[in-house]
C-alpha cells in the first residue's frame, strides 16, 4: 500500500504542522544540512503567535532569519556549534553556545541528562521505501537522536523527494506526529581554495597516511587538499564525521574501497555528508555508503576497532606544550570542538592508528604565527598536550607523542614560521621548556 494512504491521517501542510507549537516550547532542528527548510519557513512565518520559543540547532546553513533582532523575546536560540551565519547571533547576545560536550555525548543531552529535554524535533529526511523507513540521507548525526529523544507526540518530518537514500539508521514514519511532503533545494558546500602553503601541508600530512587506512577528514581547503594527495595509495577505508566530496573522488578513483577496514568493512560509514549536487546524487542509493548518529560513529570506543584509523583535523594554534585550540581566537568562541577530540582519541586508541593535526604556520599575511608559546586569555584548548601526537604545517611535521616539553617544544618552533623561530626559542627559555 501507498505509504500516502497508510499515514494520511499524518499528512499536513507545513503551516499545520508548526501550528502545534506554543510559546515556551523548545525545538531541536535536525543538525546541519539536515535542518527542514519548509518547517523552519513556516516557523517563522507564524512569528507573531509565539514567545519565548527555544531553538536548539548545530550550524545551521539557511538565511538564520530568526535569529534578526525583529524576533527578540519570540526565539532564542542555543546553538551546540557556531557557524558562520550564527556567529554574528552569539557575538550579539542572541545564540546561546554550549560548550561542554564532546560530539559523540551531544544525544545525552537530548535524552538521559534531560538537560535540553522536552522538545520538538523538526527534521528533514528523504520518501519512504515501501516499509515507511525513510533515510536520514545527508545527516543522521544528532538529527536521529533528536527524533529518538524528543517528547511523545511531537515530532515533524518534512519529507523531501530530493533528499538522497542513504543506507544504515533509518526513520520509521509510525515514529513521525506530523508529515510534510515538500521539496526543498538542498544545501550545498563549495570547494575552497588550495594555496601553496596549504599544498604544502597536504603533502606532508598525506605522507603519514599508509595503504589500507581508515581515514576522518573534516571540511575545508585542507582536508580537500589531503585527500587529493592520496591518489597513488591502496585500499583506503573511511569512517567518518563527515563525508565529503574529495571522498568521493577518491572511491571513483578506485583508491577508497573499505577492503582493509575491520568494522563495517566494505562499506562507508558517515555521521554527516555534505557537498554539491553532484555528491548527493552519488550518495543517492549508492549500496557504499552507511550513515549513522554521532553517539555511534564518533564514539572513541567504536573509532578505535577500525585498523589503523588516521585523524586528520585543522586548528587554529599551537602553543609549545603541545595544547591546539580548534575553536577560539582572541578569547572568542569562533566556531565549537565538534567531533575533533573523539577522532583524536579514538585513532589513537586503534591498532595502528594515528592522529593528525594541522595548521597554516601563520595568518594575517605571515604577521601573525601560529605556533606561539603558549594561549593567550580566553581562548581554550580543545586537544590537550596529553592528546595531540602529530602537528603538521607547511614546514614539516612534529611528532610529540611520549616527548618531552623540551622536545616538543623544539619540534614546534622546527615548523613555525622561520621568521618567529627566534622569538619563540627566547619565550621557551624564558618558561624553561629549554636550557
Amino acid at each position: 500500500m501507498d505509504w500516502r494512504e497508510v499515514y494520511k491521517d499524518k499528512i499536513v501542510s507545513a503551516a499545520e504542522a508548526v501550528s502545534h507549537i506554543k510559546s515556551g516550547d523548545k525545538i531541536i532542528y535536525g543538525d546541519w544540512l539536515g535542518e527542514p527548510p519548509a518547517l523552519v519557513a513556516a516557523l517563522i512565518e507564524r512569528s507573531a503567535d509565539l514567545k519565548n520559543v527555544e531553538i536548539i540547532h548545530g550550524i545551521s546553513p539557511g538565511p538564520n532569519a530568526d535569529t534578526d533582532p525583529a524576533y527578540e523575546g519570540i526565539f532564542h536560540h542555543t546553538a551546540v556549534f557556531l557557524g558562520a551565519l550564527s556567529r554574528p547571533g552569539y557575538y550579539d547576545g542572541k545564540v546561546e553556545y554550549i560548550g561542554g560536550s564532546n560530539f559523540h555525548e551531544w544525544p545525552k543531552m537530548f535524552g538521559e541528562s534531560k538537560v535540553l529535554n522536552p522538545h520538538w524535533a523538526m527534521v528533514q529526511v528523504s520518501e519512504p521505501d515501501e516499509n515507511g523507513l525513510c533515510s536520514y540521507g545527508v545527516d543522521c548525526s544528532f538529527t536521529e537522536p533528536a527524533v529518538r529523544t524528543a517528547a511523545p507526540g511531537q515530532v515533524i518530518v518534512q519529507i523531501n523527494p530530493s533528499y538522497p537514500k542513504v543506507g544504515g539508521k533509518m526513520l520509521d514514519l509510525k515514529d513521525a506526529d506530523y508529515i510534510v511532503y515538500q521539496d526543498s533545494p538542498l544545501y550545498t558546500i563549495g570547494r575552497a581554495v588550495i594555496d601553496e602553503k596549504i599544498q604544502k601541508i597536504a603533502d606532508y600530512c598525506s605522507s603519514l597516511v599508509e595503504d589500507g587506512a581508515t581515514l576522518q577528514l573534516g571540511i575545508g581547503a585542507l582536508p580537500d587538499a589531503i585527500a587529493r594527495n592520496l591518489t597513488t595509495k591502496k585500499d583506503l577505508g573511511i569512517h567518518s564525521e563527515t563525508f565529503t566530496e574529495a571522498m568521493m573522488e577518491l572511491i571513483q578513483a578506485g583508491v577508497i574501497t573499505n577492503k582493509c577496514k575491520t568494522l563495517h568493512p566494505g562499506k562507508c560509514v558517515f555521521a554527516q555528508l555534505a557537498g554539491s549536487v553532484d555528491l548527493y546524487k552519488f550518495a543517492d542509493g549508492n549500496p557504499m555508503f552507511e550513515t549513522y548518529p554521532v553517539d555511534y560513529v564518533n564514539d572513541p570506543m567504536v573509532i578505535c576497532q577500525n585498523f589503523k584509523q588516521t585523524s586528520i583535523n585543522a586548528c587554529l594554534q599551537v602553543d609549545l606544550k603541545g595544547q591546539v585550540n580548534s575553536e577560539t581566537v582572541k578569547g572568542k568562541q569562533f566556531s565549537g570542538i565538534g567531533g575533533q577530540l573523539d577522532h583524536v582519541r579514538g585513532a589513537q586508541m586503534s591498532k595502528g592508528g594515528k592522529s593528525i593535526i594541522a595548521l597554516k604556520s601563520t595568518a594575517k599575511g605571515d604577521t601573525i604565527s601560529q605556533i606561539v608559546p603558549f594561549m593567550e586569555p580566553g581562548n581554550v584548548v580543545t586537544v590537550s598536550r596529553y592528546d595531540s601526537q602529530y602537528i603538521v604545517t607547511e614546514y614539516g611535521i612534529a611528532d610529540l607523542k611520549h616527548k618531552t616539553e623540551r622536545e616538543r617544544a623544539a619540534a614546534l618552533i622546527a615548523i613555525a614560521h622561520p621568521k618567529f623561530r627566534e622569538e619563540l626559542t627566547q619565550k621557551a627559555f624564558e618558561m624553561g621548556l629549554l636550557h
